[in-house]
């Protein structure tokens, strides 16, 4: 994972790698074909199974809010000030220029990500907690502030930190409206 974050995709070799892990290059060949396929399961190991929990909803005892706001108070919390941040601003900026790997980022980890969210929005929206209907058919709109307070992070913030809990407060006020208070 060092490697891959200090080089990128396409500039980590195999022979640094493996040099770094204390090995023959030809042991990694005895676990991976290539560099693609240590990539997919550094991904697996790292990362899915954070998405695996944050999509693993309890049953909606709560409002949907209440839900989404758990949801990303987890990822804020596993992804955006972690090295798995650093792997999804490796995939944001080489993705284009390797869409295989780009590919198997959206198999395993975006499309659950964006099936969660649908399935909430839609709670909500049957619920009436959410009034705009059209959201269902555009769930990365609430996963959006996860998105920029990723690539915030690597780029801006020690020029502008971040509140990336707080931009995601006003998020979903947008959605659903002011929280009240009691």
């Amino acid at each position: 994972m060092e490697e891959f974050i200090a080089r990128g995709f396409a500039a980590t070799r195999l022979d640094d790698i493996a040099k770094r892990a204390g090995v023959a290059k030809g042991t990694i060949y005895l676990h991976f074909k290539d560099k693609e396929s240590m990539f997919e399961e550094l991904v697996r190991i790292v990362i899915v199974p954070v998405v695996a929990r944050l999509t693993a909803l309890p049953p909606p005892a709560g409002s949907v809010r209440d839900l989404i706001e758990a949801f990303a108070g987890n990822f804020l919390k596993e992804v955006i000030g972690t090295r798995r941040g650093d792997l999804v601003r490796l995939i944001v900026a080489e993705g284009p220029r390797f869409p295989a790997v780009a590919d198997f980022y959206y198999r395993e980890v975006v499309s659950r990500g964006i099936a969660a969210m649908r399935a909430l929005i839609e709670l909500g929206i049957a619920r009436g907690e959410i009034r705009e209907k059209d959201l269902a058919r555009y769930p990365q709109i609430l996963v959006a502030p996860a998105m920029i307070a990723v690539i915030w992070q690597s780029l801006f913030a020690r020029h502008a930190p971040l509140d990336a809990q707080d931009m995601l407060r006003v998020h979903l006020d947008l959605i659903f409206g002011e929280r009240r208070t009691t």
